[in-house]
Parts: C-alpha cells; structure tokens; sequence
C-alpha cells in the first residue's frame, strides 16, 4: 500500500542536493510550513541543522545510500545534479543519469508515491533560436554539451518509472538566479572583466528568480496528490519576461556594483574560439573549465524563452517575485557583508 498523507498532515519529505541554491530554497518553504525534511548531500550544513533539517551524507550515484536516505519518506525533491559546461562524460553521467535512477529506485523500494525532478530547458536547446516554444518540443538530434544530454536520458528514466503507483512531475526551470546564487551569479561577477558581448545582444531569453524556482516545486508537489492526471507531465518554470540576455546580465553587475559589458565579438569569433579551446583542453588534459566552448557561445547568442502557460493552469504558477524586485534583493545580498550572506 502506498504512503499518503491527509491534507494538511506534515509530510516527511527528502530533498536531494537540500544544501545546494534551489534545494536549500526548496527545503527553507517546506520548513517554514512545518513539514518534516530531509536533505541528501555530500557535505553537512550547519544552516541545515539550524532550522531542524535532518541531514544525510552521500554521493548520489551511489545507490545504497540513496536507498537509506529514502527510508521513511512521503515525497521526493530531486534536485542534486552535476550542471557544469564542461567535464568529463562518466562524472555527468554518474550524477545525473545513475544518480536519478537510485532516487527512482529508492522511491519504489519504500513506496514513495510521489516524486518532483528538476531538469533543465537546456535539454531540448539545438543550438538554433528557441522563441516561447512549449513542452512539446522534443529533444534535439544532437546535444550541445554533455549536462543537456544527461538530463535528457534522466528525464526519460523518470517518464518510463511513471505509472499509477509511482507519481511524477519534471520541471524545467531556466536561468535560476537570487541570493545566495553558487553558480550563474559568481559566474558572471568572476569574469566581469573578461565578459564581451557575443552576437548583436539583443537576443532574448527568460530566467527564473530563485522563490519562484522553488514555489513551483511545491506548487507541483501538491497539485500532484490532489491530481494524479498532471503525473508524467513536464512544465516550463521562468519569470514570463523575456528580456534581452545582456540587459540582465548587465542588471547582475550593476548588482554587484560592477561595470556593463560594452565589447562584442561575433557568434562565429566566440564559436571558433570555443572550438579550439575545447580541442586544447582536451588534448592536453588542462584542468579547470575553458573560458568558452561552442555551447556557451551559442546559448549566449541565442533567443531562447520557453511558453509557461501549462505551469500557470495546471499549477496555478505565478511568478510573485518580479525580476526588478529579485535584482533588487540581489543587490541587497551581494553588497551585504559576507558574514550576513550565510
């Protein structure tokens, strides 16, 4: 028999990769509603344990621990995952692909009825613009990075372990961005001085303030035990807006006190130059990340805002925090002393 919980009963609920940006965001809204939690991570947080967060260490790909971390437990967030742009096949494979088969895994061993996964748009980007398309794009022939690709088998996983016993939702934020930000922020603020404008910078893309990210997760998690017919589907989760890619980032350096980009190269100059230090990269086994890579120079040259209509009637998703409230909180974060950012 499978796990339920009456409405309103507190739900024991796991969220993996609970210490990383959206996971910690996702587990702070299901604390603040008195749910009990648990994160699965590799490290410990002591801002975890400070709000009462049950915590369990692992590696994701490994499937016993994911089994144990499973135990007792009503609903899933899925969250950990390796979302870099570069690295080697076997580790994006290992996180994101093995890994969600032992979430898969450790759901049905102790009939967990509900799982959320967060994927990723990216998975359906083929280098081309994309221009408010919907989820029934399909994947493209051929990735642009290896996370995309690993998503997309990850994805596809989660749909064929779908069924009347093991309930489902894929979403798809893009962009997440807000305080305590670990990777598309730092990105940005770190290479300031290096940053050109690639193409004519006009191109437009959505993005996704970090509560918004996390509401829709818990939004999707209720709707789906009050209506099994959203199971196997996936949403599109953003702000709504599409705006030109610089004008935002240029809205995170002002953010952070920094200078707008003002150089530009074109596509084809940033395409070459990521070709050449991925082969050099390779080649000589250099640790660290090349500074560009054909992926990046495409999706940096590209419109690409997805259609989050189905979210809005299915889940009743609206997008509360708007981007200029969200740049303004982001100010506020990053000029705070560091002590305060914790």
């Amino acid at each position: 028999m499978k796990k339920k919980t009456t409405p309103n009963e507190p739900q024991k609920v796991l969220v993996t990769g609970g210490g990383g940006f959206l996971g910690g965001a996702i587990v702070k809204l299901l604390v603040e509603r008195e749910d009990r939690v648990r994160s699965f991570s590799r490290r410990y947080y002591p801002e975890l344990a400070s709000i009462g967060v049950e915590q369990v260490q692992g590696d994701i790909g490994d499937k016993s621990a994911v089994e144990r971390a499973c135990k007792g437990i009503n609903l899933v967030f899925h969250v950990a995952a390796k979302p870099a742009v570069w690295g080697d096949y076997s580790d994006f494979y290992k996180t994101n692909v093995i890994g969600t088969e032992n979430v898969i895994n450790g759901c049905k061993k102790h009939q967990i009825l509900r799982l959320i996964y967060t994927s990723s748009p990216s998975v359906i980007f083929d280098g081309s613009h994309m221009e408010g398309v919907d989820e029934s794009t399909p994947y493209p022939d051929r990735f642009q990075a290896y996370y995309p690709k690993t998503k997309a088998i990850a994805e596809q996983r989660v749909l064929k372990a779908t069924n009347n016993d093991f309930l489902t939702i894929i979403l798809r934020p893009h962009l997440i961005w807000g305080p305590r930000d670990n990777h598309l922020v730092p990105r940005i603020i770190e290479r300031a001085a290096q940053l050109v404008k690639i193409g004519r910078g006009r191109n437009l893309v959505d993005t996704t303030y970090i509560d918004n990210a996390a509401e829709a997760h818990i939004l999707a998690a209720d709707l789906l035990e009050k209506n099994t017919r959203l199971s196997g589907n996936i949403y599109f989760i953003s702000q709504g807006e599409p705006v030109p890619v610089w004008d935002m980032i240029n809205a995170i350096l002002k953010a952070g006190g920094l200078d707008s980009v003002r150089r530009s190269v074109p596509l084809w100059v940033a395409w070459l130059l990521g070709a050449l230090l991925e082969i050099t990269y390779k080649t000589f086994h250099i640790r660290g990340e090349p500074k560009m890579t054909r992926f990046v120079a495409k999706e940096l040259a590209t419109t690409h805002w997805f259609d989050i209509s189905a979210a809005r009637k299915d889940l009743g998703y609206v997008p509360r925090i708007s981007t200029e409230e969200g740049l303004k909180r982001l100010e506020s974060w990053l000029r705070s002393p560091p002590q305060q950012n914790l």
